[in-house]
Order: C-alpha cells, then structure tokens, then sequence
C-alpha cells in the first residue's frame, strides 16, 4: 500500500538552514514545518476509509506512557503538539509535519501506521530525522531576532578566540566546524553520555527540551574532570601523552577523537580550547553562542569576592591558605536563550564556562548565568553568578611577608580585575569589547550601587592616597628579542622622598602559575618633591629563552620602599610577547571539487637552531586535519623554510584554513588564509 518515502533532505534541510550539517539525513529545527512524500499504489489507500497515524520514538526504549513515543494524526490542531497535514492522489501521499516550538531535541524515527475499518493494515518505517533548536522560531526559547548575529552565533564556522593581556591583546584563529561531516552526532554522543542521561536517560531525554538544562550539561561534559567528557585540562606543561593545549586549531579534531576512542577523554585542553569546543557544540545544536575572553580574570575559591598575593621580600610568591587565582586571560561562552526559570529581566546572553575550575551542584561546570545579574550585582541568580561575579570585579590585595611573619599590605587593586571583556564582532574579524555588557563605568553612581548590593565594600572608598605611585611600561616586545621595561616613579609630595625598588621577571603561565625568576635588578635613588624618575630594566633573549612557557608570558613585579618609612608600594605587570605568524598563501582557482595548494613559509625570529617541525593544517569546508614534516631538520636562525599543502574543498562560501607550526623550542606559531570557494559551474 504504502511504498517509497522521500525525507526530501537536500529541500527541507535548506529550509531549515542546516544544508551544511548534511544534504543526505533530514536535520530539521523545532517549531518549524518539514515535508515528506509517500509512494502510494493506485487505488490501495482511500483517504476517506483509511486512516494514517505517524509514530515519533526519541531515545533508547521509548513509550507513549512516558513520552518518548508520540502518536500523532493530522485532526491534533494544537501548536503545542506534534501534528501533520495531509494531501493524497491516486500517486502519493505529501505530509508536512509540524513540530512544537518546545519539542524534545535528538534523534527521532518516523514510523507510519495505516488503519482501515479501525484495524491496523500496514506499519511502514519511514526513516529518522534530528530535531535541533530553532533561533528563528519566534516561539522557540533561543530565539534570535537579528539575521546578522544569526549568521555568525548558529552559521559561521570560523572564529577568532582573543588572547595575549589587558594592554596587548590578539587573535587567535578559530575552527569551530560545527557543519562538518558527523558533529552532529557526535554532539548527540555527548548528551548521552552525560551523568544525567546515563543514570536516567528518559528523564534526560524529555528535559533536552529546555535550552538552560542542555547548555548546562554540555558546559559539564566539555571538560572530562568528573564524567565521560570530552577534554582533560592541564597547566603544568608536560604533555607528553597528549597534544598541548596551544597546538590545536579547531574542535573537530578533538571531537572525531573522543568519539573514535569510545568516549575517552582527549589530553590536553586550556580554557580558550574548553571554550571553542562548548561553541562547536553549542552552535551545532542550534543554541546561539558566543565565546568571550576576559583579561585579568579572577579565580575565587571561596566566593568572598577576594583575591589575596603574597610575596617575600625577594618578591617570591608564597603559597596561600587558599587557590585563589588571577589569570591573565580566561576564555568562557555565551549562549542567547530565555530564562523562564527566573523573573524576568535576565534573557538574552548567559554566562556559560565548561573549563573545570569550581564545581557546582556537585560537578564541574558553571552557568548558563544572565550577564545582566552579573551588571545588576545580583550575586545569588543561579546559575554561579557569585564566581562569574567574582572573575569580573574581584579585589585583588597584595602583601608582603617579612622574615619575621609580620604580614604588610601593599596594594588593593579595586578595578584591576576584568578588562577588555572581548568577542569577535558580527562584522568580519575585528575585536569588539563588551565590556560595558558586565559592568557599569568605573566610578559611577551605579557602579557603587552595584558593588554594595554584592558586598564589595572597598570599592566605596578610594585607595589612592599615596604621595608615592609606581607604574610599569614597556617597548614593544618581541619573541626572541632583546627590549627595555621602564619602571616610572612619581613623588607627588612636597618633600624629597629616598627610595629603592627591587624588579624581577619571571616567566609564567596564563593562568597565573610562577614557572622561573629570570631577571632581577635592585636600585635605590633620591627623587625630589613634585618630580618623576624612570629606572630602565633591560631583558635579553638569554635571560627567559629557556624558561618560557607555551604562553609565552613575562610578569613584571616591581617593590618600592621608602626609606625611613613603613610603607611599602608593589605593581606588576604581565607582558605577552608577540609571536612570529605564518604567511599562508592560496594558490589555485578556488572552486568546489577542484584541488587547491596552500603555499606555507616560516622565518625562524629567535637567535638559535630550531628543531623537529611540524606543521598542521585545518579548515571547515576544505579539508580535515594534516600533518606535514618540516621539509629540514634543522632551522637556524633568520632562515626561512616553506612547505606546500594540497587540499579539495567540499563547500562553498567564505572559508578559512588555519595553519599550526611547532618545534622543540618555539610553540605553535600560527598562520591562516581566508579564501572564497565558489561552486561548479553548470
């Protein structure tokens, strides 16, 4: 009776703006009508006699009693309820099938059920099909009104990621590759494999209709601290079983390696990979995201909104009673969705932060929290706005511990933390700073306002009444290089001041980690009333070099002493040195199916030999991940080495292909192209 279905993947997917993700599966979006065709031999359904009902299962062992079956038939009229349409000829029947705006999302399959007299006369399977969020359903909760961010927070498959520090910040070139072949199902993996899902899967899957519950499980599962996740994190630098952090380019790869393995977890990820990865997923699924970086970002352990430094006199860092942390960048997503759980006034952008630093509800994950509780200071919004809070308003107090123990406060630094809160902007790649979307004006009304309600008293009151101030500048530094780091003293006293200042470099990680005291210069002076001294603290090559991290991060620290005077005045500074890029040059007539060369070449910057390169090459829509060998053992220094890449690209439109340099001294220098692929002429 029934015969042939067609899903019509390559029309409805198109429709559905999820073309990309596949053209021979159907991937729809909730709340958004989809048609599909059934052969019908002539004369064999009556439409008048015969009934067609359509059967819906979602998940592993599904049932009408707890509703993971849904029976449907086209007299359900509802828009809250499944529900089709029928029309019939002698040839086919067409159905377009409505789905609610608030449906389940996941796998479905379709089986259709004939009935003629009331007796069931054929039950014919009909395929499956994904069922995603839909941000262009007005009636859906992540909907988004703006085609301009819709094209860049559900379609762009490229990103750039910010890093660096507060005064020197720049770009890293993102892979997200959410329509790349098979992320769909793998993000639909990660749900499954979530702790909730493994211990009540049917509840889970009926709760996959709500935005603010999946953000949440994917911002746990991204991290593999606690569950079946997807990345591990370190810091330390040994990643010798695993890649480093810094060598990645994109998510695909580590999700097509998660998934292989059978869901281990992939070694290594940093908070920017956590943050890419939760994009990709996010994204995939058809959750609006968008990944932020915030420069000098605090790591509150115990939610006092405080951060204390202790140092010795020798300007070493002394362990605390407690973890707390400022990292110089720290990356984290944004999702658009509508918090119906909370009184209104917190939709639109919430904090979602999948890198394993606190755990919450007992795991480790953090948000999805409205950056309008963040503004507002309402600390107690779930979810976590009391740490997302503290990362961007904590107070930072530095002491000086005396031989003796007697414990000396140096500094309170009130506006310090949370800097040039930044994103990639909807108009091509430039940076855009959304700073003022998570805090009020320094020194407004409001901006007191706000701090009293979270409890952040020292913000009342201003800490700036020293006669003598202390600020760290620097030239431009560059990797491998020799540059000068000016330590200026200001004496806004009417009297001569007779000072000395100790500077030490150090090199560290991102996120705080001390890694080698590598430079050190002790001076004393007199500076007279009203009246201003710059001390010059040169840093070659040979002192960091060898003790870098793959951030490749200086931190400045500089102690003033005034003789004859209890007093002690400490500043510091973090200095990101800028990188060599790669030139990454597209040759070829860059069309669908028609191979194309990208043309790669590296110039060694740093005064020593370099050794066992490696490059590696991605780009969503022109080719999976490669790995080439550096075409010379050996690069010396100034000299230049290319290389040249094949790849076919698979789609069209506006594409970026990311390129990746490693060696045993100097990490993963960075390179893209952007190119536009057109499609075959007819």
């Amino acid at each position: 009776m029934l015969g042939v279905v067609d899903l019509h993947c390559n029309y409805n997917n198109t429709a559905h703006h999820t073309d990309e993700i596949d053209s021979e599966r159907l991937v729809v979006r909730r709340g958004q009508p989809f048609t599909i065709t059934v052969e019908c031999r002539s004369g064999l359904f009556h439409p008048g006699r015969d009934q067609l009902a359509i059967v819906l299962d979602i998940g592993q062992k599904p049932s009408t009693d707890n509703g993971t079956r849904i029976k449907i038939s086209s007299s359900d009229a509802k828009a809250e309820k499944w529900r089709f349409a029928m029309q019939a000829d002698q040839y086919e029947l067409q159905l377009t099938l409505y789905s609610p705006a608030d449906a389940p999302v996941g796998q479905y399959t379709i089986l259709l059920l004939v009935h003629s007299d009331s007796k069931l006369i054929q039950k014919k399977a009909a395929g499956q099909f994904y069922l995603l969020f839909n941000p262009w359903c007005k009636d859906d909760t992540v909907y988004l009104p703006d085609k301009e961010m819709l094209n860049e927070y559900i379609m762009n498959e490229n990103g750039q990621l910010y890093q660096g520090s507060w005064n020197d910040i720049y770009p890293v070139s993102w892979n997200f590759g959410q329509f790349e072949k098979d992320v769909v199902d793998i993000c639909f993996e990660i749900l499954d494999n979530s702790l909730p899902a493994l211990n009540n899967p049917v509840a889970d899957i009926l709760k996959r209709k709500d935005p603010i519950y999946v953000s949440r499980i994917v911002s746990a599962m991204v991290n593999a601290n606690d569950d079946k996740g997807v990345l591990l994190g370190r810091w330390d630098g040994n990643y010798f079983d695993g890649i480093p952090p810094t060598r990645w380019n994109g998510s695909v790869q580590i999700l097509r390696q998660w998934s292989k393995s059978g869901a281990k977890k992939v070694r290594y990820g940093q908070c920017w990979v956590f943050a890419g990865l939760a994009c990709t997923v996010l994204r995939c699924l058809g959750i609006p995201t968008r990944c932020i970086t915030n420069y000098y970002s605090a790591h509150d352990t115990d939610g006092n909104l405080k951060v204390d430094k202790c140092f010795n006199e020798d300007l070493d860092v002394l362990p605390g009673k407690r973890k707390d942390m400022i990292w110089n960048f720290h990356c984290w997503v944004e999702s658009w969705m509508t918090r119906q759980d909370l009184p209104s006034g917190y939709d639109g952008w919430q904090v979602l932060d999948p890198t394993p630093q606190e755990r919450s509800d007992g795991i480790y994950c953090c948000g999805p929290c409205p950056i309008k509780a963040i503004k507002e200071g309402n600390i107690n919004v779930k979810y976590d706005a009391s740490f997302v809070f503290a990362e961007v308003n904590a107070d930072v107090t530095c002491y000086i511990v005396k031989k003796d123990g007697t414990k000396s406060e140096t500094a309170v630094y009130c506006h310090q933390v949370g800097k040039c809160i930044s994103t990639k902007s909807i108009f091509g790649d430039n940076r855009e700073d959304i700073t003022e979307q998570y805090k009020y004006p320094e020194g407004s009304s409001k901006e007191r306002e706000v701090y009293a309600k979270a409890g952040l008293k020292n913000r009342l009151v201003s800490s700036n009444t020293k006669d003598v101030l202390i600020a760290i500048k620097h030239t431009r530094a560059v990797h491998g290089s020799d540059f000068d780091i000016f330590i200026e003293v200001c004496n806004n006293s009417s009297v001569d001041k007779d000072v000395g200042v100790t500077i030490v470099a150090k090199t560290v990680t991102y996120n705080g980690i001390i890694l080698k005291d590598c430079h050190k210069k002790i001076t004393s002076f007199s500076l007279m009333a009203s009246n201003a001294k710059k001390e010059v603290f040169r840093l070659k090559y040979e002192h960091y070099g060898e003790h870098l991290s793959e951030h490749n991060l200086i931190r400045i620290t500089a102690l003033l002493l005034q003789k004859g005077k209890n007093e002690l005045i400490l500043t510091e500074r973090d200095i990101a040195l800028a990188m060599p890029q790669l030139t990454v040059k597209i040759l070829g007539e860059p069309m669908v199916s028609r191979k194309l060369k990208a043309h790669i070449k590296f110039v060694n910057p740093l005064p020593i030999t370099l050794t066992d390169g490696i490059f590696t090459v991605e780009g969503a829509g022109l080719t999976d991940l490669q790995e080439i060998k550096c075409p010379v053992e050996e690069i010396k220094p100034g000299e230049e080495v290319t290389v040249d890449v094949s790849f076919i690209p698979t789609k069209t439109g506006l594409r970026k292909l990311l390129v990746d340099f490693d060696t045993s001294r100097l990490r993963d220098v960075k390179g893209y192209a952007s190119v536009i692929i057109k499609g075959t002429p007819r």
